[in-house]
């Protein structure tokens, strides 16, 4: 069935729920229609469709019996881009060119979007996703960050450990998981750095690692940014003892997320912070320490929050509606 008028194209995959099922939620009632596209569905179960001539391109989706052109698409949430689904019964040579190509062809169905308003487009997101890139903006616009070390080498990581006496954690530039669920075994958390742990630390120029002073904590925040808004999250120190270095870490039960306020100029830098990353969204984790002291730790682009709105009834998915429906200026 071709669906007619406009639409907000909601780009995820078929393991989300709530998050994606409450911005769709949100678009109905403000009398937008939501069109889901399941990155992992194609190129299996969703249809693609890109045809040029002369004169003009013609770009099509089908998915779940119903079919949509790109210039019906006024505005696109990213919330996830997971890897096509080829089935595992092809050979591996011929499952690797599928996936390549699939890939590919769904990297150049995005440009037939650019018409559209993206929270948050492609370019931005890759260019905020660089953790050292988000360090150096946050220090710039006056936030207090850890002290941080990114080597390969050995010497230097030991060398790291005596200068922040002992208090160090070790994380990745990169998530090797696309996802944060419980069982998954490629997303490496943050994680609290022994002394006996720096005698294999020559394993390092197999792969450079990210070693931060370890910050003490009062609580730890989940700052969620959307279009100048913010909505808070606050985890106290003593009721999660058990995931003092990483809350996401699975197994963990960090107790409920309480409601906090931040002060004006901490939001004042967040706006400025987001307005230099050129984003509309992101989810931040910041530390207040027990002096009182908010250290920025990272911002994720397409970053979680489900939770907030579960817990606490943060309008967090009306807000990102808003944001879709918002004309550009």
């Amino acid at each position: 069935m071709q669906l007619s008028g406009d639409v907000v194209l909601l780009i995820t995959h078929s393991g989300d729920f709530f998050t994606i099922d409450k911005v769709a939620e949100a678009l109905l009632k403000k009398g937008a229609q939501p069109f889901r596209l399941d990155t992992d569905k194609f190129p299996l179960e969703l249809q693609l469709t890109a045809q040029f001539d002369k004169s003009k391109s013609y770009h099509t989706i089908e998915y779940n019996n119903q079919s949509i052109s790109t210039e019906q698409v006024q505005a696109v949430w990213l919330r996830r881009i997971w890897e096509p689904n080829i089935t595992p019964e092809l050979a591996p040579k011929f499952r690797e060119a599928c996936i390549k190509e699939s890939k590919t062809t769904l990297d150049s169905f995005w440009d037939s979007l650019k018409q559209a308003r993206w929270v948050d487009n492609l370019e931005r997101i890759d260019y905020a996703s660089n953790k050292l890139r988000q360090l150096r903006i946050a220090s710039e616009v006056g936030f207090a960050i850890p002290q941080t070390l990114v080597t390969n080498k050995a010497a230097a990581a030991r060398e790291f450990f005596e200068q922040v006496n002992g208090k160090m954690v070790s994380k990745l530039l990169t998530a090797l998981s696309r996802s944060m669920q419980a069982n998954s075994s490629f997303f490496m958390y943050t994680s609290v750095v022994k002394e006996e742990n720096l005698q294999d630390a020559e394993s390092l120029r197999y792969c450079p690692m990210v070693f931060q002073e370890q910050i003490p904590k009062q609580q730890e925040l989940r700052v969620v940014y959307v279009n100048g808004e913010v909505f808070v999250g606050a985890l106290n120190a003593d009721v999660y003892a058990a995931a003092k270095v990483d809350w996401r870490k699975p197994g963990v039960d960090v107790g409920a997320w309480q409601h906090y306020e931040l002060p004006d100029e901490v939001v004042l830098r967040l706006q400025t912070f987001m307005g230099r990353l050129g984003l509309l969204f992101g989810s931040f984790d910041f530390i207040l320490t027990p002096s009182g002291e908010y250290v920025f730790l990272e911002v994720n682009p397409t970053g979680e929050w489900g939770m907030l709105e579960k817990d606490l009834n943060l309008p967090i998915a009306d807000a990102i509606a808003d944001a879709l429906l918002q004309p550009d200026k």
